[in-house]
């Protein structure tokens, strides 16, 4: 069964939403998913280098303040799938392309989920900079994916692929994610895995 992901990886309901379907998936272990994962870019302008996250919360919201409701909603969920964010740690608001682009890299391994996991982990758990190359390439490392591998592959051609998605995600009219499709169901947001499993079994019957 095929199950399309659109997330960021610096989105924290996308994190919350991806450990739900990863336990969706295990009521059905005669079934065989083939996840594809879908690069979304929440900052389409976002510089390549990110920018400063006192910075960032300026921009998008007018301050740490007015984001921290919507933040203390979503840490408290997260608590509830045992995922214990810490955003105080995170210091920069990264570009995502180059994490995308290690996700996509690791499909020719069948290791994106994992990889994408441990992305995720790094910025919300552990406050890293995942837009960083040599932060990115130690995941790929702890994953057997070689170092000069990975940094051939954050080439032109490739982060131009990943922004071509961009059009994709607009043409299908996505503006926020996580957002699945899931056979001929598209489910928006961090559904419960209760949700995504009839869903699922609708699809399968």
């Amino acid at each position: 069964m095929k199950i399309k992901v659109f997330a960021d990886t610096i989105c924290g309901w996308c994190f919350i939403g991806q450990t739900r379907l990863n336990k969706a998936l295990k009521a059905f272990p005669e079934t065989k998913f083939d996840i594809e994962h879908i690069p979304f870019q929440l900052n389409t302008d976002m510089p390549k280098e990110g920018i400063d996250r006192s910075k960032y919360l300026e921009i998008k919201f007018g301050g740490k303040e007015f984001a921290q409701p919507m933040y203390d909603q979503m840490t408290n969920e997260a608590k509830k799938e045992n995922l214990n964010f810490d955003l105080d740690k995170i210091k920069k608001t990264p570009n995502t392309v180059f994490s995308h682009l290690l996700i996509e890299l690791a499909q020719k391994t069948n290791l994106q989920n994992e990889i994408k996991e441990k992305i995720y982990q790094s910025y919300f758990i552990d406050g890293l900079d995942i837009g960083s190359k040599e932060i990115l390439i130690n995941i790929g490392k702890e994953f057997n994916i070689n170092a000069n591998v990975i940094n051939d592959f954050f080439n032109l051609k490739n982060i131009e692929n990943i922004n071509s998605y961009i059009s994709v995600a607009r043409e299908k009219e996505i503006n926020g994610v996580p957002f699945l499709e899931i056979g001929t169901d598209f489910v928006s947001g961090a559904q419960s895995s209760t949700n995504l499993e009839g869903i699922i079994r609708s699809n399968l019957s």
